[in-house]
């Protein structure tokens, strides 16, 4: 039988050699001082002595880092959406997509814990809960979800709840989507072009039907069309990330109660009701 010329017999091991890398030893600058490392590993505090409890705090940490780029993001995009300029909007909002699949992927992580290794340091959290999250209460107020009332776990945090009033007092980004139709040319009620920005958004015919004639010209509004796909895009992957989170819940601590004083599950699954750009899904039924 022929040799096969690549059985073990004819292999010879590799020698890798990576002693003669050009690599700096001595740095101005290191790679951990750069992304500021000691202050950011030391962040992580347990209080019960638990195991699972490192899990429990790294998940929502790292959450936290996303949801600031979420932000990040969202909030360039608003600016090029304001100023007509829609394709650094439309990468930024592609980026922002991207970074809700790690958001949902940290549920995935987090379903590791069953509910005796939560119950065993949960006592620990006292009134903490996500609910209080003010980068999630900032970036629903800034895709359009606005209600007042939600700041209020925030008063007792001036810096956070005065932002959180001027997030909320400010045009959204779907506002500020219907002012550049508006501009475009397409006929937006003046109601939604000039009102209360801290009320809670009321969809519109006349704005469906604005959507409708894009979607049904795509090649004369192209651009126009990709921002309303990238919109979706966004609400579907909150939609998505809002469920998991519920069925996170519902899989650790069941019906329970959450730590915050909300109703637990029964609060989360009324959230998935909860629309930021209802005309770009209403829209879909009359196309």
């Amino acid at each position: 039988m022929t040799n096969c010329p690549y059985s073990s017999t004819n292999i010879k091991a590799a020698q890798v050699d990576l002693d003669n890398e050009n690599v700096h030893w001595d740095q101005e600058m290191s790679y951990g001082q750069y992304l500021t490392l000691d202050p950011l590993l030391e962040c992580q505090n347990p209080v019960s002595g638990e195991h699972d409890e490192m899990l429990f705090i790294v998940i929502h940490q790292a959450s936290e880092l996303w949801m600031k780029l979420c932000l990040h993001e969202a909030y360039g995009a608003a600016k090029h959406i304001q100023q007509d300029n829609l394709r650094p909007a439309f990468k930024m909002l592609s980026r922002v997509a991207r970074i809700q699949e790690q958001l949902i992927q940290a549920w995935e992580v987090l379903v590791t814990m069953t509910p005796s290794d939560y119950a065993s340091f949960r006592d620990k959290l006292g009134q903490s809960s996500g609910f209080q999250s003010y980068q999630y209460r900032e970036l629903e107020f800034l895709l359009g979800n606005k209600n007042a009332k939600m700041i209020e776990a925030h008063r007792a945090h001036p810096h956070h709840y005065n932002h959180l009033q001027t997030v909320l007092n400010a045009p959204s980004l779907y506002d500020l989507t219907l002012q550049l139709l508006s501009k475009r040319g397409f006929s937006i009620p003046d109601s939604h072009l000039q009102r209360d920005w801290a009320q809670p958004y009321s969809a519109s015919p006349e704005i469906e039907k604005a959507w409708s004639a894009i979607y049904r010209n795509t090649g004369d509004y192209w651009d126009l069309y990709e921002l309303a796909e990238k919109l979706v895009d966004m609400e579907f992957n909150f939609q998505r990330w809002r469920f998991s989170h519920m069925k996170t819940v519902e899989r650790i601590i069941g019906y329970r109660q959450g730590t915050g004083g909300t109703a637990g599950v029964n609060y989360l699954v009324k959230a998935l009701d909860l629309q930021f750009f209802p005309e770009l899904w209403s829209v879909r039924t009359s196309i």
